[in-house]
């Protein structure tokens, strides 16, 4: 990825990555300058079928980086990235124009009752989302019933706390 992003040629990068079903990055530290490459390649891809940056620890600073190009996932695998509640603010207005997603992992994470506001709103917007994973994350018992009874107002989505 570093380099086609160095070589600045769309028309390469394109022809290499094209139409990726699934982009894996598990278990490696990306640092923001990771987050700023994989950015540049996800944004020249038509579609990603899944994205997967679990235990990659790029935290909040590298999900703002990756934010504009978030709409293009169908499923996003964001386990023991670092998130935070005001991570999930940012997460939820990257992904707002996500007419696709349809899974999201937010597992591991460090996202309180306080995200449950923007979580909700995020379930909410998304009209393909069919299950989103949050467990091992610092709900109390009023945000994982909050997150919970979204699914009576979704029928068929699944909201695993």
């Amino acid at each position: 990825m570093h380099y086609l992003f160095e070589s600045q040629n769309p028309a390469l990068a394109q022809q290499t990555l094209g139409s990726v079903k699934t982009l894996s990055f598990c278990g490696l530290g990306l640092t923001p300058i990771d987050s700023v490459v994989l950015s540049h390649a996800i944004r020249l891809c038509d579609t990603i079928k899944r994205l997967d940056l679990w235990d990659c620890h790029i935290q909040c600073e590298g999900l703002q980086r990756l934010g504009p190009v978030l709409h293009k996932c169908q499923d996003l695998g964001l386990q023991r990235v670092g998130l935070t509640d005001s991570g999930a603010e940012d997460l939820a207005s990257a992904l707002s124009t996500n007419t696709s997603l349809t899974g999201l992992y937010l597992t591991h994470n460090s996202l309180t009752d306080r995200s449950v506001p923007a979580l909700r709103d995020l379930i909410l917007t998304l009209p393909r989302l069919k299950w989103i994973m949050l467990e091992v994350n610092k709900f109390g018992p009023t945000g994982k019933k909050e997150l919970r009874s979204l699914q009576e107002r979704r029928p068929g989505l699944t909201v695993d706390v």
